[in-house]
This record gives C-alpha cells, structure tokens and sequence, in this order.
C-alpha cells in the first residue's frame, strides 16, 4: 500500500452550470473551490443507467450511489428490480404474494398497502401499486386499502393531489362486482411511518396509529386532508402533510385487523425497516402498539438482509458481492467509516453491499454521530464539525490504509426546500474540507472528493407558467470526483464515468490490482 487514501463523500452535491436556485454555485466555498481549479478532476453520472435504475430519466438517490460507490460494478436497483417483477408475472407467482392473497381471501379480510405515493422512483413507484391492486382482483381478494404516505420530495413539492387523483381513478375503475378499493389514511413522509436509522420512533407511533388503528383526524377523503392541511399551513411541503384517517359516518374505513394481509409497497430500504419492525416483530417495544394485529406481512424486498426484515418480502433485492471492503480486507487494509447518524448507514450497510455484519471486525472500523433531532434547515451545519473532528482523529493515528465519510448536509438540508440553509449547508461541508485538506498535507494522505447525487444544485423550478416553487428532490446534474495528493498529480483519464468507477480509482491508489468485475479504474 503506498499511502493512506481519504475519500469525502458531499451528500447531495452536485454540478449545474445555471446559477438560478443553485445552492452549490451560491455557496462561499473556497476549498472546494480551489481543488476543482487546482486537482486533477472530472465529473461522475450519479443518476439513471449508471447506478443500475431504469432509465437515464430517473434520479439517483444515496442507497444505489453508495452501493455504486463501495462495490464498484451497476447492479440491477430498487425500481428496475420490482419493473422486471411485474412486467415478468414472477412477482404473482412467488410464495409470498400467494400466502398474501390466499389469506385474505380465505378470510375474507383486507389486503392493505402501505407505502409513498410518488412515481420519483427514489423509495416506491405508483405504477407498482397499481398494477399490485389490479392483481389482486384479479386474484380474488374483495376490499383493498391504501395508507398513501405523501412525498414533495422526489417530486414537486405540492404535488399529492395529483397522485390521490390518479390512485382513486385506478380504483374506481377496478371497483364493483364485490370488490372495494379506498385510500384509508396517509400523511407526509416527514410525519408518519418512514423515519430511518431509529433517529424518530415517533414518527413510526403517529404512523401505527394511523394506518393500523385509525387514530386521529379524520376526513371524508384524501383530497379534503391535503386541502384542510394547506389552508392552515401556508406553502405546506408534502411532505410535512400531518397523519390523516378517512372515515365513513364516523368510523375508520380502513384500520387493519387480524387475518388481514399487509404489502410495504416501497422499495427502498432505509425508511421501510422501522415499520417493518413493527409489523413484523411479536417483541417489538420501541413504542406502545395498543394492539398488535395477526396479520400476514411483506416488503415489496427485504431491507435487511443480515436481519431478516421483513421475513417475507416479494421481490429480491440485488445480491451484491465482491466489494472494494471485500477487497481491502482480503489484502489486510484496515478502513475506518464514519457519519452522522442520517448518513451513517451509507458509509457502512449500503457500501457494504447491504449488509450490516462487517467483513472483519478486526480491520473495519464505524463512528456514529447522532445527529440533532430538528429540521435541517433550522440547523444546517448539523454534525459538520463533529464527523470533521472523527476524520481527523483517524488520520492522524495513522491505524487506516482507507477513510471515507459521509457530509449529509447538501441532501438533508436540500430536502427542505430553503435555499438559504442549503447554502449554509455548503459552506459549511467546504469549512470541513479545509480542515481535512490541512491535516491530508501534514499526513501525506491522498484525498478523493465526490458526491453520491445532487440535491442542493438545484433549490426552486418553474412550472410552465413561470412560477418558482421549492424543489425539494435530488437533480440529474453530475458530481464532482477529485483527487489531490500534494506529491503525485494523479491525472484523470478521458472517459465516460459513474459512481462505480471510483472503488477501482481508490484500488489503484492503494496500488492494489483492480477486480476483473469492476467498472475501470479513472486513473
């Protein structure tokens, strides 16, 4: 190994030539600056084809970038996983959408849907839920519920109606002849059900309450929720939309009951794995349930597969292998990862393949940070400081051949919509960089700096009447890749790269032959 290589990971940064909404750009960021003018760099495709989504049209999100990161090759990811499902038919066929059907129908119970209403391709796809509801009657279940969790954020920010619209469309045209599909409860993503990384168990409460036991406010429909909702709330994101139930003369149309049968429709697996728990776990004390129905239960995958959450789940995630850990500690290269507690499972699950065991517990070496438990944009440097101080302290004990971490202020801060807190968000991350660079210089490291996708590149767009409104999802804009070794200019071949090349450029760095399977190396 020839020296210790540090790669900084800037959530959510990306590139974008236009300076309208551009939180990047606007950002005083000297150092970040200086070592795009100064290093060897390029940019990196972080969205669509080179992460292994769909199409070219879909956003990147951090889950496959660090997947793409860590394991250097494209697997076949989240939507495009559960397309091929269902284009396939295998989806219906498999033992678990069977046990899910028979069950209900046996029983003659609900089969309910959970999930984020949103065709962003990021956590779940509405298409996927249609067509699941479209099977089901086909298949013999008679009542259908849907407890719709509201985006605004890898979509336009106010955009729910237009997905209740759409689902209660698709509904209406399936309902009569003994079947009956309605939307039962919902509420924005950022209030109920999809919290992650165990920071929130209370959004996970408000959101058993709501789905499961048809607690809180109630309305005749989902349409009348949101509209309630934005007339108290003034340019109310989505995604912020309080836990709502619909009810008929006063009762619930929809809470969820034994020997009913219960989807997790999401696809991604960062905000799927609390619920599950819930559902799936007869021991379950994060919270008080109140009641615990006997239900049959399914991811739309498995989010945990080192956990088993959930036990049953209807299309198998991508089965990584080979990754650039893998490879280190076959070569006895000790590595050190650490974020704060919104990123952290990145830098350690995801990169890792999606698996949360670590490959040595010898040579693998994780740091959490607990972040604050506020909206990001109230506190935009969130744990800047914190995770620079644990970066540091690893290189300087000069214990690892390989550091990454990741900086989540670009996407958290981004996801809110303030374009003034992403700003300070960034500057921020740059503020960090300047510390590490100096202690890079002092401790003869090589320093790689990239993103995951962007976010904070690109804050309002115009809809076609020239209105500016919030934009709260990740961009389709490239990201930076740069290497600084004050020693060795590193120069950066002509090419055409993703995410996926980097695992191969660190490799070369570290003077390690690069895996036959890999995406090259870019140096």
């Amino acid at each position: 190994m020839k020296k210790p290589v540090v790669l900084i990971v800037m959530d959510g940064i990306g590139v974008r030539e236009d300076a309208f909404g551009n939180a990047v750009a606007a950002a005083n960021k000297p150092t970040l600056d200086w070592l795009m003018l100064n290093c060897p760099n390029t940019l990196l495709k972080a969205h669509g084809a080179a992460v292994g989504l769909p199409t070219d049209e879909d956003m990147g999100n951090s889950e496959v970038g660090h997947n793409a990161l860590g394991c250097g090759q494209v697997y076949a990811q989240g939507a495009k996983l559960v397309n091929n499902s269902i284009s396939s038919g295998k989806m219906y066929t498999s033992e678990t959408w069977k046990l899910l059907i028979s069950n209900v129908t046996t029983h003659k119970s609900s089969l309910h849907f959970i999930g984020l209403l949103s065709d962003g391709n990021v956590h779940s796809n509405i298409a996927h839920l249609k067509a699941m509801i479209t099977q089901a009657k086909k298949d013999g279940a008679s009542k259908v519920r849907v407890h719709v969790l509201l985006d605004g954020r890898d979509v336009p920010a106010q955009s729910a109606l237009d997905y209740t619209s759409d689902l209660e469309a698709c509904m209406a045209e399936l309902n009569g002849d003994g079947f009956d599909a309605r939307i039962a409860s919902g509420g924005g993503r950022m209030k109920t059900t999809m919290d992650r990384y165990e920071a929130d168990w209370d959004m996970v409460k408000r959101g058993w309450e709501t789905h499961v036991l048809g607690l809180g406010e109630k309305y005749t429909n989902a349409e009348a929720a949101i509209q309630k909702a934005r007339s108290e709330h003034e340019g109310l994101i989505d995604q912020d939309i309080p836990p709502f139930v619909i009810a008929e003369n006063g009762a619930p149309v929809g809470t969820i009951e034994d020997n009913d049968s219960v989807v997790l429709f999401n696809f991604r697996g960062d905000r799927a794995l609390e619920i599950s728990q819930a559902f799936d776990n007869a021991s379950f004390n994060k919270f008080d349930r109140q009641r615990f129905p006997k239900v049959v239960y399914a991811g739309m995958l498995q989010y945990d597969g080192d956990l088993k959450i959930p036990e049953r789940y209807l299309v198998h995630p991508p089965d990584i292998h080979n990754t650039l850990s893998e490879l280190l500690v076959q070569k006895n290269i000790s590595q050190y990862a650490v974020s704060e507690t919104q990123k952290y499972g990145h830098v350690t699950y995801f990169w890792n393949g999606n698996k949360n065991e670590k490959f040595s517990e010898e040579l693998e070496h994780f740091f959490e940070v607990p972040s604050d438990k506020v909206s990001f944009d109230e506190r935009p440097w969130m744990k800047c400081a914190e995770v620079t101080d644990n970066i540091l302290e690893a290189i300087t004990s000069g214990q690892y051949g390989f550091i990454r971490a990741n900086f989540p202020n670009g996407d958290m801060v981004g996801h809110t919509g303030n374009y003034a807190a992403a700003k300070i968000g960034v500057e921020c991350v740059d503020l960090s960089l300047t510390r590490i660079l100096e202690s890079i210089k002092e401790n003869d490291c090589t320093l790689i700096v990239t993103a995951d996708h962007g976010n904070a590149d690109e804050m309002f767009e115009k809809d076609k009447k020239g209105n500016i409104s919030p934009k709260t999802a990740h961009t389709l804009n490239p990201v930076p890749f740069i290497i600084f070794d004050k020693e060795t200019r590193h120069e950066i071949k002509p090419g055409d790269y993703g995410l996926a090349n980097v695992a191969a450029t660190v490799a070369k760095l570290l003077e390690i032959d690069v895996p036959t399977m890999w995406e090259p190396p870019m140096i």
